[in-house]
């Protein structure tokens, strides 16, 4: 419940005083491509619930249609500002609407595409336990995934390697979970952002 609450105060004091950036983004995205300002992704939460993720649009509209639900780097399909929204993780700001609605915590397991937690193991499948985060470990060491993903076969590279390296990491903090844990995991992805 103190989790709770204090994701509900950090997020709405997160949106009332990001709203300038808000809309700076808004406009960037609409002068430079077509299509709405948010992008709406179906994903996993808490005890498996689907929920519509909230991201700024950085790839050309209804891009679903046009390549796989995982980017990797050189993806024709993201846009010029889209670019800097993924390079400087912006476009992750809008979850905070997420987590205002209870869907998402600021820190938890990233939450996965419906078509990825079909093939969690019973363990992995713990990860579910919890409300998924904005951020977390896993996100902040495999902050450059897209690159990771440009060299070979990207769909084996994130089912074999990636994916099951990211669990695990969400399952050790799992086992750990704290308040200052949770800080110091916001600080450090902070610190990444601005690194």
């Amino acid at each position: 419940m103190a989790k709770r609450l204090f994701d509900f105060v950090v997020a709405l004091a997160g949106l009332i005083l990001l709203a300038p950036v808000f809309v700076l983004i808004a406009v960037a995205i609409k002068l430079d491509s077509a299509g709405p300002v948010f992008f709406l992704g179906q994903r996993i939460g808490l005890h498996g619930r689907p929920f519509s993720l909230y991201k700024f649009r950085s790839m050309v509209a209804n891009a679903a249609q046009y390549g796989p639900g995982i980017t990797a780097s050189g993806d024709p399909r993201v846009t010029k500002v889209g670019h800097i929204l993924r390079r400087t993780k912006l476009d992750e700001l809008p979850q905070l609407i997420n987590v205002i609605r209870g869907d998402m915590s600021l820190v938890g397991p990233r939450p996965e595409d419906p078509r990825y937690v079909t093939l969690y193991t019973p363990e992995q499948r713990q990860v579910l336990r919890v409300r998924p985060g904005i951020t977390s470990m896993a996100s902040i060491k495999y902050r450059h995934e897209e690159a990771m993903l440009s060299q070979g076969d990207w769909h084996e590279v994130y089912i074999h390697k990636v994916m099951p390296e990211k669990i695990a990491l969400d399952l050790a903090y799992l086992e750990k979970q704290s308040f200052w844990q949770d800080i110091g995991i916001l600080v450090s992805t902070v610190l990444a952002v601005l690194r």
